[in-house]
């Protein structure tokens, strides 16, 4: 069973999703409740590989509320991310290509433990971006027009 804390609205947007992977993510107890009560932003996060390991940086877990060691935490820490070395390798093989990045699409609970969903992302240009949306434009215009006939 999941349950998803937050997800990145606009990566898909701004991206052209190749594939995506599911990471673990280390966190301190006072991150975690606060993910269960969904205080998490994914805005303007990305992964870097870095000495052979994941990184996730940028993303906003707000302290929780009820723990006095949450306040010394800073909420947009840099955080480890748990993949298997094989993984980490063929995902450094990909972004060293030029235009390829890491970035979060949802964080959610899976079994008891908080996981990442990343995904290797090509940008978009300007252009792109208004023809997926002139696109979408024209499909619910069809599908609108002709909702009633297939039948």
């Amino acid at each position: 069973m999941e349950k998803t804390v937050c997800t990145n609205k606009k990566a898909r947007h701004l991206y052209d999703i190749e594939e995506t992977i599911e990471a673990g993510m280390v966190l301190l107890g006072p991150e975690v409740k606060s993910l269960r009560l969904g205080r998490a932003n994914l805005a303007d996060s990305f992964a870097r590989i870095k000495d052979g390991e994941v990184y996730l940086y940028n993303v906003h877990i707000s302290p929780y509320p009820f723990s006095r060691e949450a306040q010394v935490l800073d909420p947009t820490r840099t955080r480890k991310l748990l993949l298997k070395k094989q993984e980490i390798r063929r995902l450094l093989g990909k972004v060293q290509q030029k235009g390829y990045t890491l970035i979060p699409l949802r964080i959610y609970f899976r079994n008891g433990k908080a996981k990442v969903e990343l995904a290797l992302a090509k940008g978009k240009k300007v252009y792109d971006r208004r023809e997926t949306i002139r696109r979408r434009d024209v499909e619910r215009e069809l599908r609108r027009r002709y909702k009633g006939r297939i039948k």
